[in-house]
């Protein structure tokens, strides 16, 4: 039988509360990594699924926000984590001249002040085409599209790991680096 959409969002938003913010929900242990055991998650979820439509979610997810080991025994999410102590493995990446950050009104002010910042993230997201950051944005509103002077933020020694998803993480982004044209 085909599995609904609205389930396949559940058991989604699940995985990302348990592989990116707060395993302790079900009494789950994350690696140094952010991996977890699939048998673990099955055995102790909430929600009722199987290993199949667990595959399938990750699969099919429009952000492949989950990925698999080799042998699909453990799991863990992209990026997104709100766990510090966790260390992704990421290798630092030269990023393309710019790249783009989808926000919603309500946030401008902040960023014309502050700039990018993590907030609870380990890193500020970063796409490398406007219809991501688009897509991202219009989650919460009207989107708002900010062009990331990212090769500038570079040569001033600021460091960018691209994610197996393909999105760009960074620790911050002031305002000077960012186009709020």
């Amino acid at each position: 039988m085909k599995m609904t959409e609205q389930h396949k969002r559940k058991i989604s938003k699940f995985l990302s509360l348990i592989l990116r913010h707060k395993p302790e929900t079900i009494g789950l242990m994350l690696d140094k990594n952010g991996w977890a055991l699939v048998s673990e998650i099955l055995s102790k979820t909430q929600i009722v699924f199987t290993k199949d439509e667990l595959e399938e979610v990750v699969e099919t997810n429009d952000k492949q926000r989950f990925v698999f080991n080799n042998d699909k025994t453990k799991i863990r999410a992209n990026q997104g984590h709100s766990i510090d102590s966790l260390d992704l493995e990421l290798k630092k990446q030269k990023p393309p001249l710019y790249l783009y950050h989808g926000t919603v009104p309500k946030f401008i002010d902040s960023i014309k002040t502050k700039g990018l910042l993590k907030m609870n993230r380990q890193y500020v997201h970063l796409s490398e085409d406007i219809e991501t950051a688009k897509r991202v944005a219009n989650r919460r509103g009207i989107a708002i599209i900010l062009k990331v002077k990212a090769e500038g933020l570079y040569k001033n020694k600021y460091e960018f790991y691209l994610s197996e998803n393909d999105v760009w993480l960074t620790d911050n982004v002031p305002p000077k680096f960012i186009d709020f044209d």
